[in-house]
């Protein structure tokens, strides 16, 4: 795959307000393991490689483990989350998928007990700006950082 457009090149002061965006929210006191759950939820749901690649990766360096990385995609189905990063979880999946159903007053009812009003915008913020990226890289083609292999290169071939 070859990427489209490189997005920062083409718009670096548009591109330089989403980078703050992203910044500030990193810096709303949200837990990093959390933010990295969220964002690569929301990016498996929106089918991004980019972003899945590099939320992994960072999660990782944060000291997340394998197994709660590859059971994220079927977060429900496993008790290996807090009752908050549940309710986080939950959360992206709704405002991710919001064209499919809105919110349920339940859903807002759980994620409320978890989250104090300030934690919930910034996570709704959150989830906002992870789908931007995932809507920018998917959009343009963006490719991760990758090295071919034997087999990638033969599936090209």
């Amino acid at each position: 795959m070859q990427s489209r457009l490189d997005y920062f090149a083409a718009a670096p002061k548009t591109m330089q307000g989403m980078v703050a965006f992203e910044q500030h929210i990193q810096g709303c006191g949200l837990e990093h393991s959390l933010m990295e759950l969220v964002k690569t939820r929301a990016s498996q749901i929106n089918g991004c490689a980019y972003c899945i690649h590099m939320h992994t990766r960072d999660a990782r360096a944060a000291g997340e483990t394998e197994e709660r990385l590859y059971l994220v995609s079927a977060w429900a189905e496993s008790p290996l989350y807090t009752p908050r990063e549940r309710a986080a979880l939950a959360w992206t999946d709704a405002l991710t998928r919001i064209a499919e159903s809105h919110p349920s007053d339940a859903l807002y009812e759980d994620v409320s007990a978890q989250f104090t009003e300030e934690e919930l915008v910034a996570l709704t913020l959150l989830i906002g700006g992870i789908n931007v990226w995932n809507r920018i890289n998917v959009g343009f083609h963006g490719v991760h950082p990758h090295e071919q292999t034997d087999n990638a290169a033969m599936a090209e071939g």
